[in-house]
């Protein structure tokens, strides 16, 4: 069983597709937290959505990291409940300190919407092990602001205890400078804490992950979650 939340921000817009997502390969139903809500039911899995919450303003992400559900969220994360950021997510996840660095704007000033190539890096995550390591799957982007920031000090640690989790990549698995959608230091497009638990990532997995949609890449982030909640059980 999979006990997931998704939060719900003013300006989400990926939020019932995640929902749609889970419900449909877990089989088990999600709740729909509100981001004025106090507290997130327990939960095997938590979900910072995707989208523009509170429209994008001061910084993508500022706003949301200090909204009243923020608070709870931050606590069961620390106390070892995951947590998944996708894009508007990750930002939100970096901006409340539950990850490092910063995403700024795309190199090119502009949103970016199309799909891309990732290297598979780290499968030791709550959401990747079900991927191989080294492998290259497609997802969609769809981001102004993806442009992962931090200083050499921090990307040497994230690089060095392996919590870069995707890699922007061709299509033979090479972070290349041409891969990079969006200027990101090192090819990075997801990271995790150093439990693994806490991932962010800006493609977004609830956009491909059934063959109906063009392509079903995204359909084991979901699929590992609910692996590592079943694993937590037994």
């Amino acid at each position: 069983m999979l006990r997931a939340s998704v939060v719900v921000f003013p300006g989400s817009n990926c939020d019932r597709d995640v929902q749609v997502a889970l419900e449909k390969i877990t089989g088990f139903p999600v709740k729909m937290v509100w981001h004025g809500d106090a507290s997130v039911p327990a939960s095997d899995l938590i979900v910072l959505p995707g989208g523009f919450s509170y429209g994008d303003y001061l910084r993508c992400g500022a706003m949301a990291a200090h909204s009243p559900i923020m608070r709870d969220v931050i606590a069961k994360a620390k106390a070892g409940t995951p947590v998944l950021g996708i894009c508007n997510g990750f930002q939100v996840l970096c901006e409340s300190g539950l990850l490092p660095g910063v995403l700024m704007r795309n190199a090119s000033l502009k949103f970016i919407c199309r799909d891309v190539t990732l290297r598979v890096d780290n499968v030791e995550t709550i959401v990747t092990k079900c991927y191989r390591k080294g492998e290259v799957v497609r997802l969609p982007i769809a981001h102004a602001e993806g442009n992962y920031f931090a200083d050499k000090e921090t990307l040497d640690r994230l690089e060095g205890e392996g919590r870069v989790v995707f890699r922007y990549a061709d299509a033979a698995g090479e972070a290349t400078p041409e891969a990079n959608p969006n200027g990101a230091q090192r090819n990075i497009a997801g990271i995790c804490d150093a439990s693994g638990r806490i991932v962010g990532l800006m493609p977004h997995p609830e956009r491909l992950f059934e063959l109906s949609l063009g392509g079903a890449d995204g359909r084991r982030m979901f699929e590992s979650a609910l692996l590592s909640a079943i694993e937590t059980t037994v």
